[in-house]
């Protein structure tokens, strides 16, 4: 079995590197940690983005076309995985790095393209089509013509501390990590700060949670230290529940070790021996590299008994979560994992003074704990200049939606909405008019365009009525229905509900249905069910209010965010679809009305015969007809129409 360089090497980076409180190195210490950067090389170095993103876009496929191209050749080269930078939208990303030349980035790299591409690079021509970036490094000799990574539009107007080695590092090798100062931050807290110390140092630092609410994190560690207890737990709350989010899942696939070095610094900080990731089942390469990570961290001591001689203990443990949406809330959450049904408790007590098995209990997600080894290696002080007056650092996003550059990124706290969605989105993909940001996932807000000067600031968001949530960021535009997306994130929270508390259980449900209601087509509705139609949107909004103010959990407290936000902000189209039944973006099926313009129609009978309830009639060769009566709306006719004959009105 072929020995790896953690086999090789590890007793260096063990007693040289992270034993070595003075990191003064020797020239054999220098040299390897420079191979591991691929400062130096002598060979070519193949990387291949297989996140979550680049799998689904390809990049499986890509990875088995390279690696045959470097067997069939008998090429001597290193082909490597990463996880993903963040630009989702050039994936499958391919990185190329030559002996003494800068690393280049090329996108979309599909598998039967990579013969031609590879013997290209290899003859060093480059195809300036694929070709989106190159890294910047001293002792690389740069692309000419090639534009720097930082210089990009998409990442000059980030500022990555969490993100600034996922797509960098290979994920799968610890010793990557660490030639790039990984685990020095944990070393240094154990062998130099007491518990006491290190709570305030992340008081100093104002760190907040980046789970939703930004409850300030020292405070939270405080609060378990000082709580007397035989046993602590620290859970890693890596359970994002909300559609179109992804931030967590990346960082877990793109750079796991920091989020356990994160871990094992916040459990020493509330002197906890266990600790817990809890996460998505179906977060299959997530857990693959995690458990892999868990598992490297034991062999080089940094888990584990007496780490590094230190007196603490640590072991981190992985529990697999159905998936449930309310298991977000960290009492929920704790519920699930004491082997109980998911279900929110109460509060106080916190889970800080009473939470799992009855002790101790933080609970943070993956973004938070992934800032505590920047901000304990630079210090508080480097962290505390980042950001606003009342919310430090930087924040990720799931960037989607109509804009051009979709993907994960990281903003600098107070960068302007507008910022994100022009400077770094792109703009609005063929140039249509931008409608809104919906924020914070399905019990998230929806911002209009007058608000889009409000920067990313826990404090301004909730100006707007809106919360920063876990990070999804949906971007809307003209042809977007505002009507439909509530309607679609209160299915999916009425479904989502525990059924604890009857407001959110029975309120959700009625929404829904009233929401049903005002989208679904007319010509059938009765005398009395067109009165129950008006009464229940009558009832909207003090229903929706209820909700908030009586229900026991997060979830149910913000259920009915994403109608009162759409209702206060796009209360027009409410009334569009209420009183003229009409739904302008064409998004709502059963109010769209299908015609024929009779000048462009052939007669080709292809309407005709695709039509699933026989609504459109004529002859062979003469213009076709759409009875409304019977058209349900599905738009299969203007799907299939060769001469643009079908419009909507």
């Amino acid at each position: 079995m072929e020995k790896t360089l953690s086999d090789t090497y590890k007793d260096i980076l063990i007693n040289e590197v992270l034993n070595n409180p003075d990191k003064k190195f020797n020239d054999n210490t220098n040299n390897l940690l420079s191979a591991l950067r691929r400062d130096t090389i002598d060979r070519p170095v193949i990387f291949v983005g297989k996140g979550s993103c680049g799998v689904i876009a390809g990049a499986n496929g890509t990875y088995d076309a390279v690696k045959e191209y470097i067997s069939a050749r008998s090429i001597n080269a290193e082909l490597l995985e990463v996880g993903c930078g963040g630009f989702c939208a050039a994936e499958p990303v391919v990185e190329v790095q030559l002996p003494g030349r800068s690393r280049i980035a090329f996108q979309q790299v599909m598998a039967d393209q990579v013969d031609h591409f590879l013997d290209q690079i290899f003859n060093n021509i480059l195809d300036r089509e694929k070709a989106v970036a190159q890294y910047r490094n001293q002792y690389h000799e740069p692309w000419e013509g090639i534009p720097f990574l930082d210089e990009l539009p998409f990442f000059a107007h980030q500022k990555r501390i969490v993100l600034d080695q996922c797509g960098l590092i290979n994920p799968e090798r610890i010793e990557d990590y660490i030639a790039r100062e990984g685990y020095q931050a944990f070393i240094k807290t154990i062998r130099n700060y007491t518990a006491e110390y290190l709570c305030s140092l992340v008081e100093e630092s104002q760190l907040r949670g980046r789970g939703g609410g930004g409850f300030p994190a020292g405070k939270k560690w405080r609060s378990a230290l000082k709580t007397a207890s035989d046993k602590k737990y620290v859970i890693c709350n890596a359970d994002e529940s909300d559609p179109g989010a992804f931030m967590d899942r990346s960082i877990m696939e793109g750079n796991p070790h920091r989020l356990i070095e994160g871990i094992a610094i916040a459990a020493y900080a509330i002197d906890a021996s266990k600790a817990y990731i809890y996460t998505k089942a179906e977060y299959s390469l997530a857990l693959y590299r995690l458990e892999n990570a868990i598992q490297q961290a034991k062999e080089f001591g940094l888990l584990g008994e007496d780490i590094f001689e230190s007196g603490f203990n640590l072991n981190i443990e992985i529990r697999k979560s159905a998936g449930a949406f309310v298991c977000g809330e960290e009492t929920a959450l704790i519920s699930t994992i004491e082997g109980r049904r998911g279900m929110p408790s109460p509060k106080p007590p916190y889970p800080s003074e009473k939470g799992l098995f009855g002790k101790p209990t933080i609970v943070n997600n993956v973004e938070t704990l992934a800032n505590v080894p920047a901000i304990i290696h630079n210090g508080p002080q480097w962290f505390n200049r980042i950001g606003t007056e009342t919310s430090k650092g930087t924040k990720l996003f799931s960037l989607t939606g109509k804009v051009k550059h979709t993907g994960l990124i990281e903003v600098e706290m107070g960068t302007s909405l507008q910022d994100i969605i022009d400077k770094i989105g792109g703009g609005i993909r063929n140039d249509k008019e931008v409608k809104a940001i919906h924020l914070g996932g399905p019990t998230g807000s929806t911002i209009p365009p007058q608000h889009f000067d409000t920067p990313v600031c826990f404090e301004a968001l909730k100006k707007v009525n809106t919360l920063m949530g876990s990070g999804g960021m949906v971007i809307l535009d003209e042809d977007s229905c505002m009507v439909d997306m509530a309607k679609f994130f209160m299915d999916f929270i009425r479904k989502e509900s525990c059924g604890k508390c009857i407001p959110c259980r029975e309120g959700t449900l009625r929404i829904h249905e009233i929401l049903e209601n005002i989208t679904r087509r007319p010509e059938h509705e009765s005398g009395h069910q067109t009165l129950e139609r008006f009464k229940g949107v009558m009832q909207l909004e003090g229903l929706a209010e209820v909700i908030r103010d009586t229900s026991l959990c997060g979830l149910g407290k913000t259920a009915p965010s994403p109608v009162l936000s759409t209702m206060k902000w796009f209360r027009h189209e409410y009334e569009e679809h209420i009183f003229d039944r009409k739904c302008k973006a064409g998004v709502c099926k059963q109010l769209r009305s299908f015609y024929i313009d009779v000048d462009k129609c052939t007669g080709c009978m292809i309407c005709a015969k695709k039509c699933p309830v026989n609504a459109i009639i004529g002859s062979e060769k003469k213009p076709h007809f759409i009875i409304d009566e019977k058209c349900i709306g599905c738009g299969i006719c203007l799907d299939v129409c060769k001469f643009n004959a079908v419009y909507v009105k």
